[in-house]
């Protein structure tokens, strides 16, 4: 495998050679997102630059076998104040670690990847799997699965215009 050479910014951070963060698309601080492997046309997440890992919300999540690979089965809603059954989404089990909350508790998830959709931008990312029924929104956007593809403008909102359309249809 071959790596590219890195450079340094004026903050310290590495970047790939050849971009520069002026050259990154510009993102709000919260945004319309698609996860096409599971079956999620889109979802609003909060892009949360203090968080090092991205979670989605979950329930009813079972951890099972197929094709000799683990695999967890969950639900999930894409509206904050959505009701019924929610959508049920399957994808590989990554890993299952230790993570540490906002609010200081520990707590064991369930790990998984999955392609993100933003601006027309597809890259894999990963997601942790939570009950976030208390939070204000279903899904957070943590800075590893943003870091070095976006930048961050936190004043502004929903900037994806063709999620942001598509999210007015389906809502």
């Amino acid at each position: 495998m071959t790596r590219r050479r890195s450079e340094t910014t004026q903050s310290g951070e590495s970047s790939p050679a050849g971009t520069q963060p002026r050259d990154l698309p510009v993102i709000g601080w919260r945004e319309w997102i698609a996860l096409p492997h599971l079956g999620i046309p889109k979802i609003k997440a909060k892009i949360d630059t203090g968080a090092r890992t991205s979670s989605l919300h979950a329930f009813d999540i079972e951890r099972g076998r197929a094709e000799g690979r683990d695999r967890v089965v969950f639900y999930t809603r894409s509206r904050q104040r959505g009701d019924g059954p929610g959508l049920s989404c399957s994808a590989e089990l990554l890993d299952l670690r230790t993570v540490r909350s906002s609010n200081g508790q520990t707590e064991e998830r369930y790990f998984i990847r999955t392609l993100a959709r933003l601006q027309g931008i597809e890259w894999p990312i990963e997601l942790t799997l939570t009950s976030r029924d208390d939070m204000s929104f279903r899904m957070l956007l943590g800075r590893e699965a943003i870091r070095r593809r976006f930048l961050v403008d936190s004043g502004r909102s929903f900037l994806d215009t063709t999620l942001v359309s598509q999210s007015r249809r389906l809502t």
